[in-house]
């Protein structure tokens, strides 16, 4: 399905078999809704399942303007609005995680719950070049370039070994990103810093680091469940999408947390 939000073609899927609480996915950078087809199936039949492409990613259309992580939460906010969804339960991943983080803090009332998969709560300065410098790379290369690189951050050499199956259509969606979206999305992830903000968010919050995550090491991701009062703190046998390599404990961790955040 497609929606015109703040002037942004925007795709999303939803799957609302259950007609429970309101469920809303948030996909990575270079990522697509794709990546959480198997939560969403697992979830349908209890909640109201939301996935959407972020701004320039999937199918949805790339604003003619730079963006923030802030708009990126003003996004979702107005997603939820013409969809009529009173509040929901958000689980972020990778920037989809700086997104979750930004959106409970100036969106609170339309939070339930906030999960944050291997994202931090801040761009360390000293990060920015990198993201920099890949955004400029991509203009110049294409997405294509990057994917070897991004695997190897995203999924452990001895998974990827051992499920090409499941390491092809995620090599793929990268390729599928159009250049232009991902540099501006890499371009806002430099400037994102919720760090002031996390103490004042009072939603049930988990927050999911991978052991193996380069890209988001454990103490940023910790940091974020030491700020949030009362967040629960949680690691997987996984680098950076934890959703898709330890799929299965990972869902039964977050289907744990919903029910005991009721």
């Amino acid at each position: 399905m497609q929606v015109t939000i703040n002037g942004i073609d925007t795709r999303y899927v939803l799957s609302n078999e259950g007609g429970g609480p309101w469920l809303t996915f948030i996909h990575q950078l270079a990522g697509d809704l794709s990546v959480w087809d198997q939560q969403a199936g697992y979830f349908r039949d209890k909640y109201t399942v939301l996935r959407y492409d972020l701004r320039g990613h999937g199918e949805t259309a790339l604003s003619p303007e730079a963006f923030s992580i802030e708009q990126l939460s003003d996004d979702l906010a107005e997603l939820l609005h013409k969809l009529g969804a009173p509040s929901t339960h958000v689980v972020g991943l990778s920037i989809g995680g700086m997104v979750a983080q930004q959106f409970a803090a100036d969106h609170a009332a339309l939070v339930d719950t906030l999960t944050v998969v291997g994202a931090p709560a801040f761009t360390p300065e000293e990060a920015r070049p990198t993201f920099a410098q890949r955004a400029a790379s991509v203009r110049e290369n294409g997405t294509a370039s990057i994917v070897e690189g991004t695997l190897e951050r995203w999924l452990t050499a001895d998974f990827r070994r051992r499920h090409p199956e499941v390491v092809e259509p995620v090599s793929e969606t990268i390729m599928r990103t159009p250049s232009e979206g991902f540099a501006r999305a890499a371009e806002a992830v430099c400037n994102f810093d919720v760090r002031n903000k996390l103490a004042l968010v009072a939603k049930p919050t988990l927050v999911v680091a991978g052991k193996h995550d380069t890209g988001t090491p454990y103490a940023a991701s910790k940091l974020i469940a030491d700020a949030v009062p009362g967040a629960r703190f949680e690691t997987l046998d996984a680098a950076h999408l934890s959703p898709i390599e330890s799929s299965t404990q990972f869902t039964a961790l977050l289907e744990t947390f919903l029910r005991s955040s009721v």
